[in-house]
């Protein structure tokens, strides 16, 4: 592999220096670095940063191609900066065998726009009622270390339990869809006023709570790794605060559109604001903001969940939850984290790259800027302002809810091992 120089980038937003990727390894990183013969990318002050880790990626193959395929899921990732995600469980047939995660570990190696790392399922089929192989998921090729039933809430106390225990010999990880479902039975958008109004089912905020309470507390007990996924409300953000202050193995993401987005949307009725966990008030867009700039929320996470076009363009309640978000979540986090001035460049890759690499123990993912270290890295324009158009996604879905929007930032370059797989904002 050839050499390359990125001159003149500001490295985790900070003063321009050079970058010198030799093969798969950054070489070196200063001021006017020699070219010797490299080929030359010109940042011109764009913000150079680690390649970003989307702990929470629906590729839906196999089973639901339709949607999305590991190969366009990848290259949507690639084009919105990231060089690894975790691919969820709720495939068809489940991910719930060392079979079917090998299968989607392969794909993802096949294509190479990303690193893709399986997560398997909890339980077998998702359905909450037994193990499923965890152990040999973990063995598997694959390497497992994420379990989830995500799409469904592990609802049964004593199964909770069990996975915190058996996934801690191998210090694995736990990610929980926090949904009481008898609280949330014929819900449709968040319970409040809103809903009120509008005549639909609401999604009452304790369904999240109650069951983030129970399993920082079966965390605590088993003394086991417990992750919860896409978190929502203000009273979960305290939930959290609570159990990280007592010292247990808890971490939290949120969702770029649970920092942008209110159920004021859904006055619209249109199903591209259908998601699952309900968009909530502007009072936990505000305190899911506050607690991802202080590290009570640990990571941004997409939940890039792809609906064919029929699956979203119909009546409210017949249609499917959930957005798509690899391609635009760094622009998001630009415009309610970075230009805020809640975090700053360095804090976007701890939560983009750094911590969701830690929290899968995805290696050579999430380090460090510098010599010697893996050329996974990414390029942002982040003086760039454009409308979203999602005739342009590499997804294979076009359910976003930001279409026509302006929003900051663009990705420009992504390097995978040093191998560019964006140039220019195209793929390769």
């Amino acid at each position: 592999m050839s050499k390359i120089l990125i001159r003149g980038a500001k490295v985790l937003g900070g003063e321009p220096q050079d970058v010198l990727i030799d093969g798969a390894t950054i070489a070196a990183v200063g001021r006017d670095l020699p070219a010797d013969g490299a080929e030359i990318v010109e940042a011109g002050g764009k913000v150079l940063l680690p390649g970003l880790v989307d702990l929470h990626t629906h590729l839906r193959e196999p089973g639901r191609e339709d949607s999305e395929t590991v190969l366009t899921g990848t290259r949507a990732a690639a084009s919105g900066g990231y060089t690894a995600v975790f691919a969820m469980a709720n495939t068809f047939p489940v991910a719930d065998t060392a079979g079917v995660v090998e299968q989607v570990w392969r794909l993802g190696k096949e294509h190479g726009y990303c690193d893709v790392r399986p997560i398997g399922a909890v339980t077998v089929g998702l359905e909450g009622n037994k193990l499923a192989e965890l152990g040999a998921m973990h063995e598997s090729a694959a390497g497992v270390t994420v379990f989830s039933d995500d799409g469904k809430c592990v609802h049964d106390a004593v199964i909770m339990r069990r996975a915190l225990e058996y996934v801690k010999a191998f210090d694995g990880v736990v990610a929980q869809h926090a949904q009481e479902p008898r609280l949330t039975e014929g819900a449709e958008m968040n319970e409040g006023v809103v809903s009120a109004e509008l005549g639909l089912g609401g999604w009452p905020a304790v369904a999240e709570e109650s069951i983030i309470a129970r399993d920082v507390l079966l965390a605590e007990h088993v003394g086991s790794r417990v992750h919860i996924c896409h978190l929502s409300t203000a009273g979960s953000v305290e939930i959290v605060r609570w159990a990280k202050s007592r010292g247990i193995r808890v971490t939290a993401e949120v969702t770029p559109h649970h920092l942008l987005l209110t159920d004021e949307l859904v006055r619209t009725y249109d199903p591209v604001y259908k998601v699952n966990p309900p968009l909530r008030t502007e009072r936990d867009v505000t305190a899911l903001r506050e607690a991802l700039a202080d590290g009570t929320i640990d990571i941004v996470a997409t939940d890039h969940a792809p609906h064919p076009h029929e699956d979203k363009d119909c009546e409210w309640a017949a249609a499917a939850m959930g957005m798509v978000g690899l391609e635009t979540a760094l622009s998001v986090v630009q415009e309610t984290m970075v230009d805020t001035g809640l975090l700053d460049w360095a804090g976007v890759a701890d939560r983009m790259s750094f911590q969701p690499a830690r929290i899968g123990r995805a290696e050579g993912h999430g380090r460090p800027v510098s010599a010697g270290e893996p050329a996974n890295l990414t390029l942002v324009d982040t003086a760039y302002r454009g409308s979203v158009d999602p005739a342009g996604f590499a997804s294979r879905s076009r359910n976003t809810p930001y279409e026509g929007r302006e929003l900051p930032g663009r990705v420009t370059h992504t390097w995978l091992r040093g191998k560019a797989t964006l140039v220019d904002g195209k793929l390769t």
